[in-house]
């Protein structure tokens, strides 16, 4: 379990420590500031489209054998992008890691589920969410502190001693799983990987080329349409797809899908929101924004850990209301900030929201996976993940969008209101503005204006946020109550591997 915890965590931090580390990469790398993006990209790109083939890779090769390759990939790849002499070179490595990273979360949380009894499964989803959460939470505090204190290059060169400490726990510990031949179904996949990357880059290019005002990303939206299409169909038609249809029939697996799109889009939305918006308006340096960030991750790991001692003797299901209700309020408090308060509120904000996704993240992966068949367990597990990853990059697309629309029109609507007549106090010979003439004072309104114009736009988001998680409240009334009492589906299947 150790082992695989700090894979998972290895994995998962790179998708947010290299973001504080961007403006000194660009500056080593000889980069522009829209091409040094492909840094992130990149790595998203590529572990989107190969985390689906996760199961297959396990059913052919051996889950084990999968995994040790892949977080020794990692390692080598994280090396390697640590010294990077150009941008050419970090996109390759960037984008080979994360190929090789996309296998890890899925395969760690398969191999959690099928060393652990039922009973315990919520325990073991309890260490592997802790894992999931804390991972982007800390990235950018340990970003900005390797960065400031060392160089940009060690936000890489950290992953090499978690990784080592993981490849040997798991070549002592994991346990041979059963292999089982499938004949590979590359149409499918195809199809799959083109809608699924087209999509990754159309949400991550669209704030940088102003969204479907660029062909670009017509383009993109198109084969991402198109890819998804063709897939759905192959699928519900072809003898042995890549994905078998039949294990969407199983309704808690369908739902816990659903929520754990909701669980990205709240988690790291809020996450790509709360840094600018601290440091631009709140004027925090980067290592206290780390800081005040930090006890939502520590929320979380609490929550988490006692959520896992509470699965078996709770409704799952009302835990589900109890996380989403917290991470509404959590929202609303965050709806309410002021440039003129103290930190107290963000961190109390913080630790709410930390308990609140704790509480669900917890007993909706043990609910999607509680009565699934055991052989659809690998796809299971990779379209989680995958689910989950899409619905981050979604949510930080859709809250970046709005962002910059409500700024563009709450600076409209302030700005309305200064005419002649309120400047003239500002103008005269009384103000402090006036030595430096008119200009000025127009100057310093402007960014005034922006200044509150950008604020009232950030809490816009928090409640549009807030929002969307009050409306998947009722949506827990679909879940079913697992029953621990009888054998789990596919058991014989099984038996080798509790073996």
């Amino acid at each position: 379990m150790a082992s695989l915890m700090l894979a998972v965590i290895m994995q998962v931090l790179d998708t947010t420590i290299a973001n504080v580390a961007l403006p000194d990469m660009r500056a080593d790398l000889g980069a522009s500031r829209d091409t040094i993006n492909w840094v992130l990209t990149s790595y998203i790109v590529a572990a989107a489209i190969v985390t689906p083939m996760s199961g297959w890779l396990a059913n052919q090769f051996g889950r084990r054998e999968i995994f040790m390759v892949s977080v020794v990939g990692f390692v080598i790849f994280s090396m390697l992008c640590g010294v990077a002499w150009s941008l050419n070179t970090m996109v390759a490595f960037r984008l080979v890691q994360g190929v090789f990273g996309a296998a890890i979360v899925p395969l760690a949380q398969n191999f959690m589920l099928d060393i652990n009894p039922r009973e315990r499964h919520g325990q073991a989803m309890a260490m592997f969410g802790a894992g999931i959460m804390l991972g982007p939470i800390i990235g950018p505090t340990l970003g900005g502190y390797l960065t400031e204190t060392l160089n940009w290059r060690w936000v890489f060169y950290i992953n090499v001693p978690l990784g080592m400490i993981a490849i040997v726990g798991a070549s002592m510990f994991l346990p041979e799983m059963p292999k089982r031949k499938i004949k590979f179904d590359f149409f499918g996949f195809a199809a799959l990987a083109l809608g699924i990357g087209a999509l990754q880059l159309m949400l991550d290019r669209g704030s940088d080329l102003d969204w479907f005002s660029s062909l670009e990303i017509w383009i993109e939206l198109a084969l991402s349409i198109c890819g998804f299409w063709v897939f759905v169909i192959w699928i519900l038609g072809t003898e042995k797809p890549f994905l078998d249809p039949r294990m969407f029939l199983d309704r808690n697996l369908s739902m816990g899908l659903i929520f754990i799109f909701i669980v990205g889009i709240v988690l790291l939305a809020s996450l790509a929101l709360l840094p600018p918006m601290l440091s631009g308006i709140f004027g925090y340096p980067t290592l206290t924004t780390g800081l005040v960030m930090s006890p939502r991750g520590v929320g979380a790991m609490i929550m988490m850990l006692v959520i896992g001692r509470l699965v078996k003797y709770v409704d799952l299901r009302l835990l589900v209301v109890l996380g989403l209700s917290l991470t509404a309020y959590s929202l609303y408090m965050m709806s309410t900030f002021s440039p003129l308060m103290g930190p107290k509120w963000i961190i109390l904000s913080g630790v709410v929201q930390g308990f609140g996704l704790g509480s669900v993240f917890v007993p909706i992966t043990t609910l999607a996976f509680a009565t699934l068949d055991q052989k659809y367990r690998g796809d299971g597990t990779a379209l989680f993940s995958l689910v989950r990853n899409i619905g981050s990059s979604i949510g930080i697309s859709i809250v970046t969008a709005l962002l910059t629309h409500m700024i563009a029109v709450n600076h409209s609507e302030l700005a309305s209101g200064i005419n002649p007549q309120n400047l003239q106090g500002l103008s005269s010979g009384s103000s402090s503005l006036a030595k430096y003439g008119q200009t000025a004072v127009y100057q310093v309104l402007d960014n005034l204006t922006t200044q509150q114009a950008a604020m009232i736009a950030y809490l816009d988001d928090f409640r549009f946020m807030m929002w969307i998680t009050i409306a998947a409240i009722p949506l827990v009334v679909f879940l079913r109550k697992p029953d621990y009492s009888t054998p789990a589906q596919g058991k014989q299947e099984a038996a080798p591997v509790m073996e």
